[in-house]
């Protein structure tokens, strides 16, 4: 099956007793055993399994073409069962070095703790990579592309070559692009992280995460540490992003367009000093873009020219845009990363540009996008 048809059907089977087309929301906490141990289809408690949570995880599976996928209540709960699934005391890791900032606290605030140690690399900068790896041996490469906010384009192929070269697991985190527009674990990844808030729920309504494996190797020991650490994703959560699922493939072909004509237009505006956006010809990563993703995506950041007192402004003026945090839902949002979601990299080598602003380009009319950013801009 053809993608779209996927993320309608897969996992998503009518309902055997009613016939529901929907899958129902096993909204319940037990089952009834038949006797001591005679569990129905294994369903013993919903923590360790629930029939609407396995469901999303057949359909998320499929969509990413994995051997299995695990839902969790957040995409920082599903990274940190991976970490301290794979990684032990002692591990190290190479990480972006403009990684998402809450995976970049996680390393840096909770898992040194535990002694898994980081070092931050241009991934971009294969040969960087390499030398990264063989000075000290990485358990893990841990990969986003596009990078949030900068927006750079890592090269998946490349990146796991290098990764198997020593002995290491390359994970890619896939939210910024979504299954429907890059499916890493086909270029050479092996695990694949997402937060199913953004593009896979796109509603703004539920917050998730998942882990898919590109083989089988991994999923006792996740399946047994998702049930031991219980950060599962609840009935209602998961069937609301089974929901959003459902219409991936149509909202991100109107993000991606609706994104490009906002990145064409803050290209030219005289109070914008850089744009970064990997569907412009001039971005160093376009055509790895346009050779291992569908489309470049549905967000867009750029420098204001005036510095970062007029950025906060521009956040503060636009009327479609919404100022908040998160992205990929069908609103457009706009947010100060400095200042906002990566706050926590500040100081850091993750620290990103004070003037810097992200949009999260939504599903609205177009011309209302683009006027709402010109008077915003001034």
């Amino acid at each position: 099956m053809k993608f779209e048809t996927q993320a309608i059907h897969s996992g998503q089977d009518p309902d055997p007793l009613t016939g529901a087309v929907v899958p129902p929301i096993y909204q319940t906490s037990t089952y009834k055993q038949d006797g001591v141990g005679g569990t129905r289809g294994g369903y013993e408690y919903s923590r360790s399994g629930n029939p609407t949570r396995k469901a999303l995880e057949e359909c998320l599976a499929a969509l990413e073409n994995g051997a299995a996928a695990f839902a969790f209540a957040s995409g920082m709960a599903a990274e940190d069962c991976l970490l301290r699934t794979l990684c032990r005391p002692g591990d190290h890791v190479l990480i972006p070095a403009d990684a998402y900032g809450g995976t970049f606290r996680l390393f840096d605030k909770v898992l040194s703790r535990w002694g898994v140690s980081y070092e931050t690399v241009r991934q971009d900068d294969l040969q960087a990579v390499d030398r990264a790896a063989a000075n000290r041996k990485p358990k893990l490469i841990w990969a986003e592309t596009p990078t949030n906010p900068l927006l750079s384009i890592i090269d998946i192929r490349a990146l796991g070559e290098v990764a198997h070269g020593y002995g290491a697991l390359l994970v890619t985190d896939n939210t910024f692009a979504s299954p429907y527009l890059q499916r890493p674990l086909d270029l050479g990844a092996d695990v694949v992280v997402h937060s199913t808030t953004k593009y896979i729920g796109g509603h703004s309504d539920v917050v998730g995460g998942a882990l898919i494996v590109k083989d089988a190797a991994h999923t006792a020991d996740l399946a047994f540490n998702q049930n031991a650490t219980g950060g599962v994703a609840g009935p209602f959560d998961a069937w609301l992003t089974l929901r959003g699922v459902k219409t991936l493939a149509v909202r991100m072909d109107r993000h991606c367009a609706n994104a490009t004509r906002v990145a064409e237009m803050l290209t030219g505006h005289p109070a914008v000093s850089e744009v970064f956006y990997p569907g412009l010809s001039g971005h160093p990563g376009h055509e790895l873009a346009k050779a291992q993703m569908r489309d470049f995506g549905g967000m867009v950041s750029f420098r204001v020219a005036a510095g970062e007192r007029a950025a906060a402004e521009v956040c503060g003026r636009t009327r479609v845009f919404i100022l908040g945090e998160s992205l990929g839902g069908v609103e457009s949002l706009i947010e100060q990363p400095a200042r906002m979601t990566h706050a926590s990299a500040s100081g850091s080598p993750l620290e990103v540009p004070a003037d810097l602003i992200r949009l999260s380009v939504g599903i609205e009319d177009a011309s209302d996008l683009l006027d709402d950013l010109r008077q915003a801009l001034g």
